[in-house]
């Protein structure tokens, strides 16, 4: 049979057994029954992966993708499956004769590691034996080869790109498990598409996501999970894109494919509270009873919750004022202000004239000066004038300039390629105007 055609008939083979399913065996929707089959808990120790990580110089082109084999599966099957369609390996796994007895020994529901050049190409494909034992299909100048595992390359300080994609059943964490995607990664995600969609509301079932997040290996060898460069999340149809990227001041932050700021210009909320305890306005002052006009709003929160910077900005002051307590003041572009009031204490390094960004930490709820609780006390002025921080239009983020705007493009094409990949969608582009 024609080679195009026998991978034909495996494809739609595999397609029909796994229909309904997520692609690199994401959660499926929940049964309503029993598993009718059964499952019987395997533990046993396996050697470490030994996938090396990528020098340096590398790093930003390889990625990589683990995903556990299935019962009954074939590695052609296997590398179709999670889109690693390369025909030099498939023919290479398909013709050699030690590595069609190798597939013999595949362990079902252990984890295959593959890593990937930036074109799509297997650079390496580390496989788990029933024995417990893996073994490595390497690629090489001459082809690939099979070799026996090499020490496993620990402490690199060179991250290297790992993929997920997933489906969601039940809740993003609750996916995250299943996909074998750390609980740090799904946290991460929660808070950069935080301001698009609401998680504890919007979320549907078979809404889906993808990501690429950087990750290097402790002194153990253990995968340490760090930034997620580029991310995708569809929910109720609607899809979104962001790329990290670090301009030329060194600040990173999160972008659409156009090159817009992921996010708001300013924190409509700059802690974790747990409620407001008293609103701007006029107000029956709790201390000095009487009525007075209250220049800012009230969270009460626990005392020693982290206090953030609502956007970037200078710092005018950072110390006590009067009522206020320990009270920070930050200026921001266009003439506005933020102030936060009976802080328990700074950040430490917290002075006048020290730039923040966006979400840093310059302080720690308190109760010093006027206050009968713990809270923070926060202000929004515009021309020195005090607002209504739950009310007031807060400006958009500023968008990267004309020559930033050029190296994005340039820097988060390739993210864009893998995520494409990944997902099978085509790749945006940033406008050209």
């Amino acid at each position: 049979m024609h080679r195009s055609t026998v991978r034909r008939h495996l494809w739609l083979r595999t397609s029909m057994a796994l229909y309904g399913a997520a692609v690199f065996g994401l959660a499926v929707a929940a049964l309503s029954g029993p598993n009718p089959y059964g499952r019987k808990a395997v533990v046993a120790e396996l050697p470490p992966i030994t996938l090396t990580p990528p020098s340096s110089g590398d790093a930003a082109h390889a990625y990589v993708i683990r995903e556990a084999f299935r019962r009954g599966e074939t590695l052609p099957a296997f590398l179709e499956r999670i889109g690693a369609e390369d025909e030099a390996l498939l023919d290479y796994t398909s013709l050699d004769e030690q590595v069609r007895a190798i597939q013999r020994q595949l362990r079902a529901h252990s984890t295959a590691t593959v890593r990937l050049r930036a074109d799509g190409q297997v650079d390496a494909l580390v496989l788990p034996l029933v024995s417990g034992e893996r073994v490595t299909i390497r690629r090489s100048d001459e082809g690939f080869r099979l070799e026996s595992p090499a020490p496993e390359t620990a402490g690199s300080t060179h991250p290297f790109l790992e993929l997920r994609q997933g489906v969601i059943t039940h809740s993003l964490f609750a996916t995250s498990a299943e996909i074998g995607m750390p609980d740090a990664i799904a946290t991460k995600l929660a808070e950069i598409f935080g301001t698009e969609i609401d998680f504890s509301r919007d979320l549907r079932e078979g809404d889906s996501f993808a990501v690429i997040y950087e990750t290097t290996l402790d002194a153990e060898g253990l995968p340490q999970p760090g930034e997620i460069v580029a991310a995708e999340f569809v929910n109720q149809g609607k899809r979104h894109v962001v790329l990290r990227h670090t301009d030329a001041g060194g600040k990173s932050g999160y972008y659409t494919p156009d090159g817009r700021v992921l996010g708001t210009g300013f924190l409509r909320y700059p802690l974790q509270f747990t409620r407001v305890s008293s609103s701007f306005g006029a107000r029956f002052h709790p201390i000095k009873k009487e009525w007075r006009h209250h220049a800012g709003t009230d969270f009460a929160a626990a005392p020693g919750t982290p206090v953030m910077a609502a956007s970037d900005g200078v710092v005018k002051f950072a110390g006590w004022q009067n009522g206020y307590g320990n009270f920070v003041l930050i200026e921001h572009r266009s003439g506005y202000a933020t102030g936060y009031g009976h802080l328990k204490g700074f950040e430490p390094g917290l002075k006048a004239g020290k730039r923040v960004s966006q979400g840093d930490v310059i302080g720690y709820v308190g109760s010093t000066g006027w206050a009968t609780g713990p809270h923070l006390h926060y202000e929004v002025r515009i021309g020195g004038k005090a607002q209504d921080p739950l009310k007031i239009a807060l400006p958009a983020p500023e968008p990267l300039p004309a020559r930033e705007l050029a190296r994005f493009r340039q820097e988060t094409g390739p993210l864009l390629d893998k995520l494409a990949l990944l997902t099978r969608t085509p790749t945006e582009v940033a406008a050209a105007d």
